[in-house]
């Protein structure tokens, strides 16, 4: 699987369990499952910027989005 892919999905999984982990604890359960996906996310994201470090900068993002968009819907 493409590092962009990686990236860019473990940035989408991380940031769409937010709402869930929040609500989990606020609703006063334990938050199994949302901190299982952010774990998830959260190892894809790490996993990708190790293999190619310094290929994800803050300056990047936009193209690695972009890009990765790009290939796979276009």
């Amino acid at each position: 699987m493409d590092l962009d892919l990686i990236f860019v999905l473990g940035c989408i999984i991380t940031a769409f369990a937010i709402p869930a982990i929040v609500s989990a604890f606020s609703d006063n359960p334990t938050p199994r499952y949302p901190a299982l996906i952010i774990l998830i996310g959260v190892v894809m994201v790490g996993y990708a910027i190790s293999e190619r470090p310094g290929a994800f900068t803050f300056e990047a993002l936009p193209d690695v989005f972009m890009r990765v968009i790009g290939r796979y819907i276009g």
